[in-house]
This record gives structure tokens, sequence and C-alpha cells, in this order.
């Protein structure tokens, strides 16, 4: 056995198994699937740096007048900054050098960024969803949420998301080359190799993946739940209260669509992945496999085309809302002036 072969049977258990001769770096992909692949990569990273960039200089610039749920967003976009930024490059170079040319420690660096921000962003969500949650189902504990709570729930983030992420660099785990050569990734693959491998890919399945997905979809359907036994009575309320339940279930849509785009994004990888893991070697034709990993590559695309969406529509609420305001106050003084 090479020293090629020696280093990468040590680093990762699947090629250990199934590509033990060959150079696990090299794009198992056409020169043409390649370069398509890498166009692909160059417009949705761009959009991405540039939508969530955008919305990260707005925040910045009105940083005092940030409420929690727009705090919570624009922690969101920052993750997706980071993963467009911190990942997608070296992939689009990879992708046109027909191989991954950065080595392990590049392709080390890369599933831990794709991870961390990954993560970042999906615990993100989950946070944002029990906002949502308390505020329209438990109307006592929204009130009571502060900016001080979100700047906790901020630092609580991140730690969750560094700590997993950097579980693989301190010997639990491992991150290794996709099968098509180009990427890099959690070493999914351990789950055959040991028992220790095998507790890995579990608890980063459960921890990373179907506990925050559950919280999430237990939030929105109590929500649901909560608008439709309420829908009667708050169009007994006032302008008032009514509006703030407006931009309240605006605020919640826009989670929704977050959530839901994130979910479309990320939810094919995830079967892959675990497929991959525990289904049969070799079982998913490696030019299947860079779909949902293109894919995933998008996610941090959808949210700020979702901000603007949703912001039109509260800016149109707003401004009918005001006028109709305009007009209700100027009717009611043309009422009760008092005759001369």
């Amino acid at each position: 056995m090479t020293a090629f072969d020696n280093s990468t049977a040590l680093y990762s258990g699947y090629w250990l198994h199934d590509s033990l001769h060959g150079d696990p770096f090299v794009s198992k992909l056409s020169w043409e699937a390649d370069i398509i692949s890498a166009c692909y990569l160059i417009v949705t990273g761009l959009l991405s740096t540039l939508g969530n960039g955008y919305v990260i200089y707005l925040s910045i610039t009105q940083k005092r007048k940030l409420k929690p749920p727009e705090i919570l967003i624009t922690n969101l976009a920052i993750s997706d900054f980071g993963m467009s930024v911190g990942g997608q490059p070296f992939l689009i170079i990879s992708c046109f050098s027909h191989r991954w040319i950065f080595g392990w420690v590049g392709c080390r660096w890369h599933g831990w960024a794709g991870f961390f921000f990954g993560c970042g962003s999906l615990i993100t969500m989950t946070v944002v969803s029990l906002d949502r949650y308390l505020k329209i189902c438990h109307l006592q504990y929204g009130s009571w949420l502060q900016r001080r709570h979100v700047f906790m729930s901020l630092a609580f983030i991140w730690f969750y998301a560094a700590f997993w992420a950097t579980m693989p660099l301190v010997g639990w785990g491992n991150y290794a080359p996709e099968p098509f050569g180009t990427s890099c990734t959690l070493d999914w693959w351990l789950a055959r190799v040991s028992v220790s491998g095998l507790i890995f890919v579990l608890t980063i399945l459960f921890f990373c993946l179907l506990l925050p997905i559950i919280i999430i979809v237990f939030s929105y359907i109590k929500i649901i739940a909560k608008v439709k036994s309420s829908a009667k009575e708050v169009a007994h309320f006032d302008s008032r209260i009514q509006n703030h339940h407006s931009l309240e279930m605006n605020l919640t849509k826009m989670a929704i669509f977050i959530c839901g785009g994130f979910m479309f994004a990320w939810i094919p990888y995830a079967v892959a992945s675990v497929w991959s893991a525990f289904g049969s070697p070799n079982s998913v034709p490696i030019e299947v496999s860079v779909i949902p990993t293109m894919l995933a590559k998008s996610a941090a695309m959808y949210n700020p085309i979702i901000y603007q969406i949703i912001d039109c529509r509260c800016v149109s609420l707003s401004r009918i809302t005001m006028i109709c305001d305009f007009f209700r106050s100027a009717r009611q003084k043309t009422t009760f002036r008092k005759p001369r």
C-alpha cells in the first residue's frame, strides 16, 4: 500500500472500502457535468452573497430599531452568507479543475464550514419557529421575550453549531470527499466501519436534523391550529389589534416559507446521505448523488427572495392601513365638528 493509500484509509472509512487504490479527489463526473455544476454554483452563490449581504447591510444601518424576530432573521442571513462565501468558492474552483485541489486540510475545512453554517441556519429557524409559537399561542410568554433573550439565543445557536461541527475535527467522526470527488461533507460512511462511527452518525442525525425538524413542525402545527380557532375572535377587535395580528401573521408566514425552502433544499441531501450510510454500498449512482448536493448549496439564496416578497406585502398592508386610518379620522372630524 502506498503512502497515498495509507492517508486515504486513515481519513475515510468510505474510501477504505470502495476506492482504496484510487484518488478520492478526482472528479467522477464528466467534464461537461463539472462545468455545468460550476456555472450553476456561480449563479446561486452570487445571488446568495448579494441578497444576504444586502439584508445584513440593512440590519447594520438599523441595528437599534431591530425587533427580536428581525434579529433572528439577520442571524439567518449571516449564516447563509457564511455558507456562500466560506464554502462555495472551493467547490466552484474544484469543478472547473475537474478534481478537489485543496487536499485533506481543505476538505476538512470545507466540510466543517458547510456543516457549521448549515446547522446554524437550521437551529436559527428552530428558534424562529419557537418565537412564532410563543407569540401566537402563548401571548404572556411572547410579551416576556426581549432583545437580551434573543442575544442569549444567538449565543446558544452558534455554540450548538460549533460544538457539533468541531466534533469530527477532534476525533469523533470525520469529514470526507463526496462520492463525485469535488466536494467534502461529513463522513456518513463511518456508520459501516465501526460502532463508534454508527453512534456518531445517529447522534448527528438526531441532534442536528430530526430534533430541530420535530420542533419546527410542532410549532407550526400549533400555530395553524391556533390561528384557525382565533380567526373569528380577531375580527371583533379594533383596527389596532387587527393590524398587530396581521403583522404577526406576516412574520409567521415568512418563517414558514423560510423553513419550507430550507427543507426543500436539504431534505433530499439528508435522505441521500442516510441512504449512503445505511443502504447498500454504492447503491446511489454518482451522477445522482451530485443532484442533492447542488440543491442543498442553493438553499442560501432562497431567503432574501422570501424577505422581499413578504416585505412588499407588509409595506402594502401598512400603506393601506395608513390610508384607511387617515380617511377614518378625517370623517370623524367632519362628523363631530361643532357648528359655529
